[in-house]
C-alpha cells in the first residue's frame, strides 16, 4: 500500500503590507505594486494542510481530521484571522508577509503538533488563482 494524503482546508481573513523598510516608498511600489500600499490591504485566504502516512490498523485513519482542525485553529488560525500580519502576529514580526512566508510560518506553527502521520504540505491560497505550497524544511 502506498502513502495516504489527508487534507484539511480552512479560511481566514487578514491584512498585510508587502514592503522592505530599507527601500523607499517608490522602490517598494516598483517591487510590490499595490501590495505595498502604506495602509495595507486584505485578503480572504484559504489554508490547506496535508498530512501523509499509513492508516492505523485500529482506526483506519492517518490522523483524525478533528485533531488536525483543532491544531490548525489553535496554533495558526486563531492567531492570524482578522489580524494585520505585519503588526498583530508575533510569529510574523520582521517577516515580509508574502504568501510564501505565510506558508512557511504556518508550517512552523503546526508541524510539531502533528503526532500521527507527518505534515506533508501547507498551501496558502491568496486568491482563487494564486496559491503557494510549502513542503517543510
Amino acid at each position: 500500500m502506498g502513502i495516504v494524503y489527508v487534507y484539511r482546508r480552512a479560511h481566514f481573513s487578514a491584512s498585510h503590507r508587502l514592503f522592505d523598510q530599507a527601500l523607499s516608498d517608490e522602490q517598494n511600489a516598483e517591487i510590490f505594486g499595490a501590495c505595498s500600499n502604506p495602509n495595507g490591504h486584505g485578503h480572504n485566504y484559504y489554508i490547506e494542510v496535508c498530512v501523509a502516512g499509513m492508516p492505523a490498523a485500529k482506526t483506519g485513519f492517518v490522523i483524525d481530521l478533528k485533531k488536525v482542525k483543532k491544531i490548525l485553529e489553535e496554533k495558526f488560525l486563531d492567531k492570524v484571522d482578522h489580524k494585520n500580519l505585519n503588526v498583530d502576529v508575533d510569529f510574523m514580526k520582521g517577516i515580509n508577509p508574502t504568501t510564501e512566508n505565510i506558508a512557511v510560518a504556518a508550517w512552523k506553527q503546526i508541524a510539531s503538533h502533528i503526532s500521527e502521520g507527518k505534515l506533508y504540505s501547507v498551501r496558502i491560497y491568496e486568491t482563487e488563482n494564486n496559491f503557494v505550497e510549502y513542503r517543510g524544511d
